[in-house]
């Protein structure tokens, strides 16, 4: 049993990226399909689909640079199960010098911090990617 469904995708990514695999399977669950998106529309992962009836499973397309090098450099979990982390709005400062961005559970869905800080919204801080 995963305790930390979140924790599983973000090194799931992370280790198939070291190897440079094109694909990755992870467990389905609707809060990953958040996070993929946002990293898909951040143009970070390629795409996912989607598989199965009973027992449905998401396969993420990563993404490299013309070099081959991943375009994800660190995917970082910051609130985990035993100690959640929330911020304000107003605390959400760019990462990185704007190079980087937090993925926030807000009142109004999973975004990106520079959503989160231009709807003023705080929440929980999922994960820092760059």
């Amino acid at each position: 049993m995963i305790t930390d469904p979140i924790a599983d995708l973000l090194i799931r990514i992370k280790n198939a990226l070291r190897v440079r695999k094109k694909t990755v399977t992870v467990p389905y669950s609707k809060i990953k399909i958040a996070i993929l998106k946002i990293l898909r529309d951040t143009e970070l992962i390629d795409n996912f689909k989607v598989v199965g009836e009973n027992k449905k499973q998401l396969v993420i397309n990563l993404k490299y640079d013309e070099v081959g090098e991943p375009l994800i450099e660190e995917l970082k979990r910051i609130s985990k199960p035993g100690r959640r982390v929330y911020l304000g709005y107003k605390e959400l400062k760019p990462l990185r010098g704007g190079f980087g961005f937090r993925i926030v559970s807000t009142s109004r869905g999973i975004m990106t911090d520079i959503e989160a800080r231009r709807r003023k919204l705080g929440g929980e801080i999922i994960c820092e990617v760059y």
